[in-house]
């Protein structure tokens, strides 16, 4: 079969990759990491309110956004992992700014809770970023 004249999407390579990551993505382990990851991303977007940054506006954004693209990227790969794959390195490195963050961002004088918070989350990003990266080297069983 000559795959000249056929459109890329329509291309057999693309087809069994998108199959795969259909199949990867309807793993209950896959569902369960995008899940965590989802709860993980809101946590540190809330935990600002749920911790108690009083005064520590700088470090607040930095949660509020860093939790919300964690959140966002999450849903995305819950919602098409065959497309968004691709992005999954940026989950790792989301949850390691999230532990060095109260130390990065200036001008914060931060409490145990702020960092105990935000290490243990970026943490938990950071291992379950790992894993969804390993999606890709899944093989298949049959």
């Amino acid at each position: 079969m000559s795959t000249a004249n056929l459109p890329i999407e329509k291309h057999p390579d693309i087809a069994a990759l998108r199959h795969r990551y259909d199949e990867a993505a309807s793993n209950p382990v896959t569902q369960t990491n995008e899940g965590l990851l989802m709860l993980a991303g809101l946590y540190m977007a809330a935990s600002p309110w749920i911790v108690g940054f009083h005064g520590t506006t700088a470090l607040m954004v930095s949660n509020l956004i860093t939790g919300c693209a964690a959140a966002l990227l999450a849903f995305g790969f819950a919602a098409a992992l065959g497309r968004l794959y691709g992005l999954a390195f940026a989950m790792p490195v989301l949850g390691v700014w999230m532990i060095i963050s109260p130390w990065v961002v200036v001008g914060v004088s931060t409490t145990a809770g702020m960092i105990w918070s935000n290490v243990a989350c970026g943490a938990v990003v950071v291992v379950l970023g790992l894993g969804l990266m390993g999606v890709g080297f899944m093989r298949a069983r049959g």
